[in-house]
């Protein structure tokens, strides 16, 4: 079997540090004993934005906000359904993920940074929500394993009341704030509907196919 080789490390504001690793063609992205992404699985990254933009019905000219960059995922599926006229707008808070997008993970990225209709925010994705009104028309978010923060403690002030409450100030009528998640959490559900949003909770898979483990994604709509 093919070892894996350690390629970069990054540190993460507020504690722990993250590792760029490679197996032939296939890349991982660690925190500790934690996967957080590997490049065999995307089909619930894909389907954060696939399920969200379909929310839209045709919306001119929408503004698109991702939150956390990983593997590019997330957005290479909202560029291929997105107009001519969208505008997306990546934060990523790591530089370090943004220079492995255009360094040792090029050839996952697809040149997709590149695209016109995309700008790259090296910071924090709770700056242009709280930045925002009515502005968004969908907003993305996986910037960590779920509502419970894992990689940075600093990410639950995005998914409690008063930072659920921003991203529905930030959103355009009829937007939509659309979460990932490893698992189920009832709570935050329930913490969705009290910020005043429309919620529907959808499983869907690791992989693109049938297999592989179970995500959830929450598409809350304005």
């Amino acid at each position: 079997m093919i070892p894996w080789v350690h390629l970069d490390s990054a540190r993460i504001s507020g504690g722990g540090e993250l590792r760029l690793k490679r197996r032939g063609d296939e890349f991982s992205i660690m925190l500790g004993t934690n996967e957080l992404m590997n490049s065999r699985l995307s089909g619930s990254e894909e389907a954060l934005a696939r399920l969200s933009i379909a929310k839209l019905a045709g919306r001119k000219a929408p503004r698109v906000l991702i939150g956390g960059l990983g593997m590019g995922f997330t957005l290479r599926a909202a560029l291929e359904v997105l107009g001519s006229d969208a505008r997306v707008t990546v934060a990523e808070l790591v530089p370090e993920v943004v220079a492995w997008a255009r360094g040792p993970m090029a050839s996952v990225f697809e040149g997709c940074l590149d695209d016109p209709r995309v700008s790259v925010l090296e910071g924090d994705v709770g700056v242009p929500i709280l930045e925002a009104a009515a502005t968004w028309d969908v907003i993305l978010l996986d910037v960590d394993n779920g509502p419970e923060g894992l990689s940075r403690e600093a990410n639950d002030s995005l998914y409690d009341p008063r930072g659920l409450a921003r991203a529905h100030r930030a959103l355009a009528k009829g937007g939509v704030l659309a979460v990932w998640s490893q698992g189920p959490e009832p709570r935050f559900t329930k913490r969705l509907n009290a910020a005043g949003f429309s919620v529907e909770e959808v499983k869907v898979r690791a992989n693109a196919g049938k297999s592989g483990a179970r995500h959830v994604i929450w598409l809350a709509t304005k």
